[in-house]
């Protein structure tokens, strides 16, 4: 089977950092960002990729813990900010999502996650406010296209400097980077329910999804990435994912009443 593809990661590095400083200081003029750091490899690489760009003293994590939250992630987390000098804080969101949850004790273990996901969007982004800060994203591109995230909670933040990565791509520039080798090597996970992992959930390893994703995006159909080694089976479940997830990846559907719906017709200059 073909490998996931490679990155150059002193490049990525240089690109992904220009990028944060040109998307908030240039275009914005905002000093400051905020994110959610999980105690997971892709919020451990954005930490770094925001410390390098804009200074740890200009960077604002927040720990969420759940009540039901690996105590592990926590100190995972302690690891990156340890490595980076950047500003910490954890707050606890069990009070917000159960204040909620009380009316809907029947809820299913996904709806619970869900509020849990969009809770800690509410968080970083009052925090924004208070920081004067902007909110930075921590998905990467496999979780994106295979519809592994929360809609309007873990892709909201308006920048997103790994969000072109694949998983496999990610590791790579986390070790480039110099990110702590347990955030590396455990197995990802939502850390939403007991034994969660995300490789579980989706039911493929991210190097297979990866690989397929690297010839599915280039229009390859599935005859054609049989041929080239992939299981039938892989490459179905793959496409059945992207296919059934395409609106979590765009804005709301906009109905058309006029020529200048906005995102459907009306573009700035510096949109094109």
């Amino acid at each position: 089977m073909p490998e996931p593809p490679g990155i150059d990661t002193a490049l990525a590095a240089e690109l992904l950092t220009e990028f944060l400083r040109d998307e908030l200081q240039r275009r914005r003029g905002i000093d400051r960002a905020v994110l959610g750091l999980s105690g997971g490899v892709d919020s451990a690489v954005t930490a770094f990729l925001c410390a390098r760009a804009l200074g740890p003293h200009n960077v604002h994590a927040f720990r969420l813990p759940y009540a039901t939250s690996s105590a592990s992630s926590l100190d995972d987390a302690q690891l990156v900010v340890d490595a980076t000098g950047i500003h910490c804080r954890t707050i606890e969101i069990t009070a917000a999502v159960d204040g909620y949850l009380q009316f809907e004790p029947d809820a299913s273990a996904r709806r619970r996650g869900n509020v849990m996901a969009r809770t800690r969007m509410v968080v970083l982004f009052d925090q924004s406010a208070k920081l004067d800060a902007l909110p930075v994203g921590t998905g990467n591109k496999t979780e994106r296209l295979l519809g592994y995230f929360t809609w309007h909670a873990d892709d909201t933040p308006p920048v997103n400097p790994i969000g072109d990565l694949l998983k496999t791509q990610v590791w790579a520039l986390a070790r480039y980077l110099g990110v702590p080798e347990p955030l590396i090597e455990k197995a990802p996970s939502a850390d939403l329910e007991a034994g969660q992992t995300d490789e579980g959930d989706l039911g493929i390893s991210y190097a297979r999804a990866d690989a397929i994703l690297d010839f599915l995006l280039l229009g390859y159909d599935d005859v054609q990435l049989a041929a080239r080694g992939f299981e039938l089976r892989d490459v179905r479940l793959v496409r059945r994912l992207v296919d059934a997830t395409h609106w979590k990846r765009h804005l709301p559907t906009t109905a058309m009443l006029t020529g200048t719906a906005i995102n459907e017709f009306y573009l700035r200059p510096v949109d094109f």
